[in-house]
């Protein structure tokens, strides 16, 4: 069996590396965006790795495609990031496979694939049979990163031919302290709870003292604007897998929940004990959010000078 294993950066290469790593069988490793030193010691034992040249998700499809057939692989493994959907489902459609997304967890038996995958905002799982080849992608943070082996490996570039219909005029690495909630560990999240942007600094206050990223529900910053859609946790914005969510004045619609279902720890303040987001936390503090917050900083501050 030969597995295909793509990814867009070196944070989740070696997750879905990890992941192929559990079929056995000869393994492909590819990546775009990705220096070769680092390319070479994820890659380590695989049969042979492939960095892709390209930009925009165009240029990466036809990059893949070029692995693709060269590889001629029965599973192609990878992670779900910005511009990998995009590019896969193009390599999907041109090579005429099936493309099933965020697998939960597969299994391969008798040339089919058999998936895993949340539905229904994450409330109910499906299992779905495809028949091989195939490609799949699988959430964030799913499977633990590994290596195939210690070996060392060939490493090939992939340059694409041709321009792009998008053309990258200019790149800027993203300011410091930006909002990158995919990684946090600590995420404070706000909704309509709080009664003005101002008030939103109790927010930011206590995400300061806790070392916290914000995060939002879908009403503060789709239809109040309050903050950008960068902080928009939930089944149309971000999903998050922190250790701990703090979620306040959120109620817990379904969209939401989406997005916290991979949270290790929730914990929910709301004022309306018949809120939907206490049935879906591990603590809940029936509470006005502008009594509490303010109690809660304080005894964090006396914690941090004791």
């Amino acid at each position: 069996m030969k597995i295909l294993v793509f990814a867009v950066n070196e944070k989740d290469l070696p997750e879905a590396v990890g992941a192929a790593s559990t079929l056995g069988g000869e393994v492909y490793v590819a990546g775009s965006g990705i220096p070769g030193n680092i390319m070479s010691e994820i890659a380590k034992g695989a049969k042979k790795a492939f960095i892709i040249k390209a930009d925009t998700p165009e240029q990466i499809a036809q990059g893949l495609g070029k692995v693709y057939d060269s590889v001629n692989p029965d599973l192609t493994i990878t992670v779900t990031a910005k511009n990998v959907r995009d590019a896969v489902s193009r390599l999907a459609a041109k090579k005429n496979v099936p493309f099933a997304v965020d697998a939960l967890s597969f299994t391969v038996e008798d040339s089919k694939l058999t998936i895993e995958r949340g539905i229904l905002s994450g409330r109910a799982v499906a299992k779905i049979s495809l028949p091989l080849p195939g490609i799949i992608s699988l959430p964030p943070r799913k499977f633990k990163p590994a290596t195939i082996g210690d070996q060392a490996v060939e490493v090939e570039e992939i340059t694409v031919d041709g321009e792009s219909s998008v053309k990258v005029v200019e790149r800027k690495p993203k300011e410091k302290g930006g909002v990158n909630l995919e990684e946090a560990e600590i995420i404070v999240s706000v909704g309509r709870g709080f009664k003005s942007k101002e008030d939103l600094k109790l927010a930011f206050e206590l995400a300061e003292l806790l070392g916290a990223q914000i995060g939002c529900s879908r009403p503060i910053a789709a239809d109040l604007q309050w903050l950008s859609e960068e902080h928009w946790v939930g089944l149309s914005g971000k999903k998050v897998a922190p250790k701990v969510y703090l979620a306040i004045g959120i109620s817990g619609a379904p969209q939401h929940l989406a997005g916290i279902i991979d949270a290790k720890i929730v914990v929910a303040v709301n004022k309306d004990k018949s809120a939907p987001i206490f049935k879906n936390a591990d603590y809940g503090v029936v509470a006005d959010l502008y009594k509490f917050v303010p109690v809660l900083m304080e005894k964090i501050k006396v914690k941090k000078n004791a």
